[in-house]
């Protein structure tokens, strides 16, 4: 038997599962939100609009993930109201349009339209599937009420939960002292902590095997903690914004020292963890011990450490830096408190503490230039070929229940959720394994209270489910089956099964389609080519500061240019690794890009270990020179 490593990549993906803890909160918010609902709408004797309020939170769970709650507004009620406005859209052409055909030719429209605008960002792909998937559902699904009804019933579902998100108190894990709403940003500080303790775990592992992948994981922390510090002005918010912006230096001399391959003393890492568990509780961290100062990344190491002890006691927390002797001396045991002595320290960081900037928003003509580019095309055409497609075939099987397929198609389709032959292969097992368990269960629940039950259920399994695809899909499958039933429908699923199996190969066949004048690969490209720029402004930056006095260094410049090259490598490094696990067909559009953002990578950690030496001598080291001379090199050919 050939043991999973040996797989294809697009069958071992397919095979692979999330590891994740039980994210409790979100299980809870699950088990309040369409079950509830839908039981108070059949009590009524409004069964449909129980259905649609529960349509409403199922698919607003499924973009409910850990995170900060605030953030949540716009992840979660973005989509909703795409999904509003696509369920007024799809009962307008369900009832206008007399033929098929045209139902078909509007739905290719559409799906080319709002698979374009998927391509601008997580927020625009969710948007665009929800609007696509509730077209579906309002011209497919028979609904008494009319189409203004069943958007504000859909919305309202979906501001329930959203409503739930940002309301119901986490589980206390830690005794931070927070007034009024201070819990509200307890994503925040849980993002923040994440990456003192990333630094932490990537100055263990310097020198070993691990230290790469523990500097990627540091790049998803600082990632995760800058999009959740995008919103909010209170006094909290400003406060973790300041540990945020600390946490860069520490970041950077963590960086350059597991650069060098040598181990880093133990007692590096302390000073982060007790960083991390400050920002959590919300107390002083105590003493950090500071490293010795033998070199210029362990100097550079100490000096973020003073900083970072800067921001707390902005903060309000009185710290103190241990283990520090005079620099003339090298390494010693001298106590400072933080005030002073980071004071000290600011001549050659710049006054104060800066808060990080924020990311740009994207301007209207940058939207459409996303839409309109590579990445926008071949996704757009894609998604309107299936989407299209499957409404025809939908509509010849079941011209009355027809919003099965093509909403099958739409998610199959959806780039996000990996390759596309895993995504099909998942999608077949969990519909067969959840119309299964469905059609047994619903032979000997007691109807309707039974199905309510059971869609109960599934909303608290659905967090748990998204760790594999197939398992989502088997849950869903189960709740969207009990909601059906509960509408009206007759149990139908065997016929499910069907049309997710057509679904599958509809999409299949037009994701493998060779597009005239187009290009495969054209997101990992566009990646390709941001983390490009990224690297290579980062760069030119860093050199330049070479033989400038130290109080003239734009050392926040730096670490902004720094963060956003390692974000867009993240980014670079997620599409190659999805385009890897396609068909063969499909994956050797891609050849060579691995190894392109593997250049790119050392490239950027090269320039980091060169920035510390920048800060510490005022030049470029001969040794770094060489190395970035021969990674541009590479590069270039």
């Amino acid at each position: 038997m050939r043991r999973p490593h040996s797989l294809p990549p697009w069958l071992n993906h397919a095979l692979r599962a999330q590891r994740a803890p039980v994210p409790w909160p979100a299980v809870v918010r699950g088990a309040l939100a369409g079950g509830p609902l839908l039981l108070v709408a059949v009590a009524a004797g409004r069964p449909s609009s129980g259905v649609l309020l529960a349509l409403g939170t199922l698919l607003a769970g499924v973009n409910d993930r850990p995170g900060p709650r605030l953030a949540a507004v716009s992840r979660l009620g973005g989509p909703a109201l795409a999904g509003a406005l696509g369920m007024t859209v799809g009962s307008f052409v369900g009832g206008a349009l007399p033929t098929g055909a045209l139902i078909a030719c509007l739905f290719a429209v559409l799906g080319v339209v709002g698979g374009a605008f998927s391509a601008v960002g997580p927020i625009a792909s969710s948007a665009g599937t929800q609007f696509l998937v509730t077209v579906a559902i309002g011209a497919g699904m028979p609904l008494p009420e009319p189409g203004w009804q069943r958007a504000l019933l859909f919305a309202g579902g979906a501001a329930w939960l959203i409503l739930l998100r940002l309301l119901l108190p986490s589980p206390v894990r830690t005794n931070v002292r927070t007034k009024g709403f201070g819990y509200l940003y307890d994503g925040e500080r849980a993002a923040v902590a994440s990456v003192y303790e990333a630094v932490a775990r990537l100055l263990d592992a310097a020198g070993g095997p691990e230290a790469q992948t523990r500097r990627v994981a540091l790049t998803a922390a600082l990632d995760q903690a800058q999009d959740a510090l995008r919103r909010g002005r209170s006094q909290a918010s400003l406060r973790l914004r300041r540990q945020y912006s600390a946490a860069l230096p520490l970041a950077e001399a963590a960086t350059a020292l597991a650069w060098t391959g040598q181990p880093v003393p133990a007692r590096a890492g302390q000073g982060p963890r007790r960083l991390a568990a400050a920002v959590r509780t919300g107390e002083a961290p105590g003493a950090l011990p500071a490293p010795a100062r033998a070199d210029a990344g362990l100097r550079a190491l100490d000096e973020a450490l003073l900083r970072a002890a800067e921001a707390f006691d902005g903060a309000g927390v009185r710290s103190v830096v241990a283990g520090r002797r005079p620099p003339e001396s090298g390494i010693g045991l001298l106590d400072k408190v933080v005030g002073p002595a980071a004071a000290r320290v600011g001549l050659r960081f710049g006054a104060g503490v800066q808060l990080p900037a924020p990311r740009r928003r994207a301007s209207v003509g940058g939207v459409l230039r996303r839409v309109a580019g590579p990445a926008g095309r071949e996704y757009g055409v894609r998604v309107g070929l299936s989407f299209g497609a499957s409404a025809a075939v939908a509509q010849a099987l079941h011209p009355l229940h027809w919003y099965w397929l093509p909403a099958t198609a739409v998610f199959l389709v959806k780039p996000d959720l990996g390759p596309l032959a895993s995504r099909a292969l998942c999608r077949a097992a969990g519909t067969v394994a959840g119309a299964v368990l469905f059609a047994g269960l619903a032979a000997v629940l007691p109807q309707p209270l039974g199905l309510v039950a059971l869609v109960a259920a599934c909303g608290t399994l659905i967090p748990v489910a998204t760790r594999h695809f197939a398992a989502q899909t088997a849950v869903v499958t189960v709740l969207v089956l009990s909601l059906v039933m509960v509408g009206g429908e007759p149990q139908a699923s065997w016929g499910r099964i069907t049309e997710t199996l057509l679904a599958c190969a509809i999409v299949l066949v037009a994701g493998h389609l060779p597009l005239p004048g187009g290009h495969r690969g054209g997101g990992v490209r566009v990646r390709l080519d941001v983390a490009h720029d990224a690297a290579h402004a980062y760069v030119r930056h860093v050199l330049s500061e070479s033989g400038e006095d130290v109080t003239g260094v734009d050392r926040h410049g730096r670490w902004a240019l720094r963060r956003e090259a390692y974000r867009t490598l993240a980014q670079a490094r997620a599409a190659v690794d999805v385009a890897a696990a396609e068909l063969p067909v499909l994956a050797r559009h891609s050849d060579g890009s691995r190894q392109v953002t593997v250049v790119l990578e050392r490239l950027v950690d090269a320039t980091t270990a060169c920035a510390v030496q920048v800060d510490d001598t005022g030049r470029v080291p001969e040794q770094h020179a060489r190395r970035i001379d021969v990674l541009l090199a590479e590069l270039a050919a």
